[in-house]
């Protein structure tokens, strides 16, 4: 894979992932929930053929959902293993994680067991990591993020679409995944007996008290947290009880649990997602206070329990624990849109900043007239495309409203105003320290120089890595002579030595500012702010200039 695309791959299975997630989230039954679990596989992971073989009381596993063949399906759906076989097949299988993979080359010691498998013979592969249709892939399933507990089955992969056996990044989706396939099973179960011992509480009071005491076993000992909370009235909201598992989970007690409504312990900026959570059937992913001050990600899933008489009286909340997920969720996001090496922002994460920051709008006439005043109008418009007659106004007429417009400070007013301004920055003397004492160097100069721009900075700038020796800064705020100041501020803390392995080196930098604009594209931005960079560097040096810049 190119190592440029990667972030970009990796953010789109994040989003594939995600998608798949909640789909398990919203079955509507356990059926529909185990098939989403197969399906989620195919049309989420990856993968061709997907079962779902999950552990029957008696504790065989049954193939209970197939998805990516209708022949397939057919011929397995409702065919039984023993949980002998499972496990020689389990314990035998090489670890990646928490997954379990055979190889064709071992694999036939098990085709007389009595697994169900649609397995086949093939050609031999013709690289080390291509897919044999004899290999096999298991990804076994638990009730709880870690693994823990007894296991509620396994879903079993074959032919991936890439042709290729799962890599890190593959094999870490694919043990995700079947963490919160076990949840949403866990979860199916749970809100099918909940949701039995409801319809029995409204038969007739012989019922109710007979089914009171499942729900209140089924409550109080709900592997995830729960509560009850009133509904209507001045205590609207309120807890009327939390189970052990939610108290634990928030280190407080059920009497104090007791004192709060789900409002009161909220992440403040998570207050709006919970207002807008519709009370029946409503879901949201937010933050929750511990007693210690300090927040846990859970996921709230609300249901209405009904008063045959008076209408809806209490809210039942399911409150799951997703703090492991959202962690791997946030390190996933980080490193697809941070360089590896400084830990910036990298050119995408770059890009997409400042992308938020402007719209289409006919961009005032300097902040679009930047760079033509650097490479020359005749040599600007023939770069963009624009005629003679656009260059005065490039960008069209089209306006935003509900949106506070980017301007360009007009550097030959008195009084120019402030603007959100580029620094284009190119370290002076990096390729003779590379070249020298090689990249262990050269990589150790970047990190340094990353750390010295980060700590001159403000709070709310961002300081991003465009690649090699390129580094960019977005400041918002400034004024044309802010600008040039922060360049020299940063320049000069660019250039005292930099220690490594006990020697003293020194790379310079050259600044260009240039300024976004509404109206403006990301790369008309960069290239003006280059533009400058290099007007700089020709001012202080009489080499001349390289054919090509890279700008990203």
């Amino acid at each position: 894979m190119d190592t440029e695309s990667e972030p970009y791959v990796r953010l789109a299975t994040l989003r594939q992932l995600h998608q798949v997630v909640a789909d398990l989230n919203t079955a509507r039954s356990l059926a529909d929930t185990i098939q989403a679990v197969a399906d989620g596989v195919v049309t989420g992971l990856g993968y061709d053929l997907a079962a779902v073989n999950l552990v029957r009381p008696d504790g065989d596993l049954v193939v209970a959902a197939f998805a990516g063949s209708e022949a397939g399906e057919a011929l397995l759906t409702g065919k039984v293993g023993s949980r002998e076989a499972w496990d020689r097949r389990l314990a035998m299988g090489r670890r990646w994680g928490s997954l379990r993979f055979i190889p064709h080359t071992e694999g036939w010691v098990l085709n007389e067991d009595d697994v169900p498998q649609w397995h086949t013979d093939g050609p031999l592969p013709r690289f080390a990591d291509e897919w044999h249709p004899g290999d096999r892939l298991y990804a076994p399933m638990y009730a709880s993020l870690g693994g823990g507990g007894d296991m509620l089955g396994v879903i079993s992969v074959d032919s991936p679409s890439s042709g290729r056996h799962p890599g890190p990044w593959g094999q870490e989706a694919l043990q995700m995944y079947a963490f919160q396939a076990g949840i949403a099973i866990s979860n199916a179960r749970l809100r099918a007996n909940m949701q039995r011992a409801l319809v029995r509480l409204e038969r007739d009071q012989q019922a109710l008290r007979a089914s009171e005491e499942s729900f209140r076993q089924a409550f109080e000992y709900a592997p995830s947290g729960m509560a009850i909370a009133e509904m209507g009235g001045d205590q609207h909201g309120r807890l009327l009880r939390a189970n052990d598992a939610l108290c634990r989970l928030l280190g407080r007690s059920a009497s104090v649990m007791r004192r709060y409504s789900f409002s009161d312990l909220v992440h403040p900026e998570d207050v709006g997602l919970l207002l807008r959570t519709s009370a029946e059937g409503g879901r949201a992913e937010l933050r929750l206070a511990r007693r210690d001050g300090t927040y846990v990600w859970v996921s709230l899933r609300n249901s209405v329990v009904a008063d045959t008489t008076d209408g809806p009286r209490f809210l039942l909340t399911h409150v799951e624990d997703i703090e492991d997920r959202k962690s791997r969720e946030l390190q996933l996001a980080h490193r697809a849109s941070h360089d590896s090496l400084t830990g910036l922002p990298n050119s995408a994460e770059l890009r997409s900043r400042l992308t938020a920051r402007i719209c289409n709008r006919p961009g005032d006439k300097d902040a679009a007239a930047l760079a033509a005043e650097v490479q020359g109008p005749d040599e600007f418009a023939f770069s963009y495309g624009y005629g003679p007659d656009e260059l005065a106004s490039p960008l069209g007429a089209i306006g935003y409203d509900s949106h506070t417009h980017v301007t360009a400070p007009d550097e030959r007013d008195p009084a120019p105003g402030k603007g959100l301004a580029v620094l284009f920055c190119d370290l002076d003397g990096f390729k003779s320290i590379n070249d020298r004492f090689g990249h262990h160097t050269g990589d150790a100069v970047l990190i340094e120089v990353a750390r010295r721009l980060t700590g001159a900075v403000r709070d709310g700038d961002t300081v991003a890595r465009l690649g090699g020796d390129e580094f960019v800064v977005l400041a918002d705020g400034l004024a044309p002579a802010d600008a040039a100041d922060l360049a020299v501020r940063l320049r000069n803390a660019i250039t005292p030595p930099i220690r490594v392995d006990g020697r003293a080196v020194r790379v310079g930098a050259s600044f260009g500012v240039g300024w976004a604009g509404c109206g403006m594209t990301v790369e008309e931005i960069l290239h003006s702010a280059d533009q400058r960079m290099y007007v700089e560097k020709r001012s202080r040096s009489s080499s001349p200039r390289p054919s090509h810049r890279r700008a990203g």
